[in-house]
């Protein structure tokens, strides 16, 4: 084993049982160049290749502070990109039942349309889209993109309540104006819930803290 490998084992070995991660690949590579421009020094001063690298390795001092600061380190970068993973995979599902519930309700209340039926009845299968409106705009917020990190899931539940809450305010409308023949019915049904969910949604835009990723 030449000197590059042993001084490569020997920071390996220093930090074995550590996960992989950025931050640990760049401090090795700074040690071993560290150690290197050690064993030349010593070695301009007459010791051999074995006595130089010895020398080097004392020199360095005891690294277990930095070897167990960077195994939390590691395990944090796991549990994270764990739940970051997870996170994503429940936000590209909402997208999809979202995306399924809104076409569907769409084009039941349109083919009811056409079919023999009360008018009231038309737009009650608009019900799915409201929710599946709700679930999307979940989907969109929690998901984590190149640009932007995800929004945590509580506020991620707040916008899609309150959107929910707006269409609601639109299906309500058009059920109790079609259920009464009666306009100001509808206006009453729809500014209700849409007060409710437009307040909302004011004060989670005044809240929220940018999400762009810098560059």
């Amino acid at each position: 084993m030449n000197l590059n490998q042993e001084v490569k084992k020997y920071v390996d070995d220093l930090f074995n049982g550590v996960g992989e991660s950025q931050q640990l690949f760049d401090l090795k590579q700074e040690l071993v160049t560290n150690m290197h421009e050690r064993i030349q020094d010593y070695k301009s001063k007459g010791m051999t290749d074995e006595e130089a690298l010895k020398e080097a390795q004392a020199s360095l001092g005891d690294l277990g502070g930095l070897v167990e600061d960077m195994r939390e380190h590691g395990k944090d970068q796991v549990r994270q990109e764990v739940y970051s993973s997870m996170t994503n995979r429940i936000s590209i599902g909402s997208l999809v039942i979202g995306t399924v519930l809104i076409l569907f309700g769409l084009l039941m209340s349109v083919s009811m349309f056409f079919m023999e039926v009360e008018a009231v009845a038309i737009p009650g299968t608009g019900i799915f889209a409201v929710v599946g409106g709700a679930i999307l705009t979940y989907g969109l917020l929690a998901k984590e993109t190149e640009k932007y990190y995800a929004m945590s899931s509580v506020r991620a539940v707040l916008y899609a309540s309150a959107i929910g809450t707006i269409l609601f305010a639109i299906f309500v409308a058009l059920t109790s104006g079609l259920a009464t023949g009666e306009m100001f019915v509808a206006i009453t049904s729809f500014t209700v819930f849409f007060v409710i969910g437009f307040g909302l949604l004011l004060a989670l835009f005044l809240t929220t803290k940018v999400r762009r990723r810098k560059d």
